[in-house]
């Protein structure tokens, strides 16, 4: 038997604050596209190895400044590597906390750090000093990286916190201390840190959905395994796409789809000047010749219209996830461009899609199978598998699994090496998964199971309904009633006859016990900077 391959990250942080062994998920590496090798550092498999593969002079990352093939990209990569290395002493294992929006620029400093052994901390752009400063005091990052435009928040954080020793700025055009400036003049060589499989990669911070955020660890393994599953047997991108979306590269639904998917099959990746609308989205489709879109139900659903006046010119893949896809959201979408959009469901504890259906195997009502390499259940509170067609708590197993930095809830989501995302599902005879609601988010009223989303999607089909989001709120006659937060349209008054009218289309459309009892008019809906409803706050409200 062969020694294991020794971990190259001299920096123990965090390998020292995993959760104990027991508390593991139990990793399984069941098909042979999983079989990677004991010592490997992603960004080297990633992109390094691209013109072996053909795909050197390919185009890889495009924004309005211009193209980078995936030599120019590795060429930039090392040279930003010399900076952290030689310059900024970055040992393997130190975090690297980095700030900024979805730009070539972000993605450069994000590869350049796991190259050279770093642990990246990626940031949502919108996160405040209180925020940046709680990831600092759980992740220790030694140094930071930032777009210039988002300096004030951070530096803010910083205050107070002499871990983070240096804060290194980029997109600052003529700053000589910029990471631009520090990386022209090096060397466009340099060696991948030579890192165990099992060396950690990123600290991906949950998005906080649910209250305080968690950092979920992932290592190289971990990504490239996620690579070879819902990318391979369910995307199926080529060489030949162009790649757009909205999440942001610090979420991993972003980071995945926008970035490191995109490297795996070759494709190129288009970053805009500033946020997407709507409009300016699909105005883009046709721009760039965009043929796959990244985007949550929420921004699909705003971005209709406009597809379909102006048309989706290329594209043909439009991916959902982050949020739950309400049905109607799904035809709304299908009956503007004619794509089938393909869902999917993942965690950033899991790194990404788990469960998921394309094209021919979309069945109306689901989220779709197992991705190839994993396994799931509907369980009941015990852990023992439910007959199809009950609803339970979703239970997940794969090449990816939950390990919390230092954290008490690590043993609320894996029990028994199973992963438990926290999802309500019903699972039919087919194997098709239909999501509920967040099990937490379960609404039990007068004896009945009604989940959140399902009244959502019901209240969405109105045509006076912007938006929506549905909680249970308690009742000391029925335990709980169905209670709906809804944005109305322009044009639309929230009035008493405006609520008789909503829950009148919901009986027609649902079971009529499902029903909101109340319905509270909003200006706007709570949702975190990747576009997740917040239902704790609707609770708190």
């Amino acid at each position: 038997m062969k020694a294991p391959i020794a971990s190259a990250q001299t920096d123990r942080f965090v390998h020292d604050r995993l959760p104990p062994r027991a508390q593991w998920p139990q990793l399984r590496y069941d098909l042979p596209e999983l079989q990677l090798a004991p010592q490997l550092n992603l960004v080297a498999e990633l992109l390094d190895r691209a013109p072996e593969k053909g795909w050197g002079r390919r185009p890889m990352l495009r924004s309005p400044a211009g193209t980078l093939s995936y030599e120019q990209a590795r060429e930039q990569v090392d040279r930003l590597c010399r900076v952290l290395v030689d310059d900024l002493g970055l040992e393997p294992g130190n975090r690297v906390l980095l700030r900024g929006g979805n730009s070539v620029a972000m993605a450069l400093a994000w590869l350049a750090v796991v190259k050279a052994g770093g642990i990246a901390v990626a940031t949502m752009p919108l996160l405040r000093a209180r925020e940046l400063g709680d990831i600092i005091d759980k992740a220790q990052p030694k140094l930071a990286l930032c777009d210039a435009r988002l300096l004030q928040e951070l530096e803010l954080a910083r205050a107070g916190r002499p871990v983070l020793a240096a804060v290194v700025p980029f997109h600052a055009p003529g700053a000589p201390d910029a990471l631009e400036a520090r990386a022209a003049g090096k060397p466009a060589q340099f060696m991948a840190c030579p890192t165990a499989a099992d060396d950690i990669a990123l600290l991906a911070f949950t998005s906080g959905t649910t209250g305080k955020p968690k950092a979920a660890v992932h290592t190289h393994r971990d990504v490239l395994a996620a690579c070879e599953a819902w990318p391979r047997h369910v995307l199926r991108a080529t060489p030949e796409d162009v790649v757009v979306g909205s999440p942001p590269l610090a979420f991993t639904f972003g980071l995945g789809g926008l970035l490191l998917f995109p490297m795996w099959s070759g494709s190129c990746v288009w970053f805009p000047d500033g946020a997407y609308t709507p409009e300016s989205l699909v105005r883009t489709l046709h721009e760039v010749g965009a043929t796959i879109c990244y985007t949550a139900p929420t921004f699909y659903r705003q971005t209709a219209p406009f597809a379909r006046s102006l048309g989706i010119a290329r594209l043909r893949i439009c991916v959902s996830a982050g949020e739950g896809l309400p049905d109607a959201t799904r035809q709304l979408w299908k009956e503007a461009t004619g794509i089938e959009m393909l869902d999917g469901i993942g965690a950033t504890e899991m790194f990404h899609i788990f469960i998921s259906a394309a094209g021919a195997d979309v069945r109306r009502g689901a989220i779709g199978k197992v991705v190839p390499g994993y396994q799931a259940k509907v369980v009941d509170d015990e852990g023992r598998e439910l007959p199809r067609g009950t609803v339970g708590k979703l239970a997940v197993i794969g090449p990816t699994g939950c390990r919390y930095l230092e954290d008490e809830r690590q043993a609320n989501y894996v029990r028994e090496g199973w992963n438990y995302p926290g999802d309500a599902f019903v699972q039919d005879a087919d194997g098709y998964f239909f999501y509920q609601a967040r099990a937490d988010d379960m609404i039990i009223t007068a004896g009945y199971n009604v989940g959140g989303p399902e009244v959502e999607d019901a209240l969405m089909r109105h045509p006076a309904v912007a938006e929506c989001g549905v909680i249970g709120k308690p009742d000391e006659e029925r335990g709980m009633i169905v209670k709906a937060f809804c944005v109305l349209k322009p044009g639309h008054a929230g009035d008493s006859a405006m609520v008789k009218a909503l829950q009148e289309h919901v009986k027609a459309s649902i079971a009529p016990y499902k029903y909101p009892r109340e319905i509270q008019f909003v200006a706007a809906l709570p949702r975190t900077e990747t576009g997740k409803l917040q239902r704790f706050r609707l609770r708190e409200m």
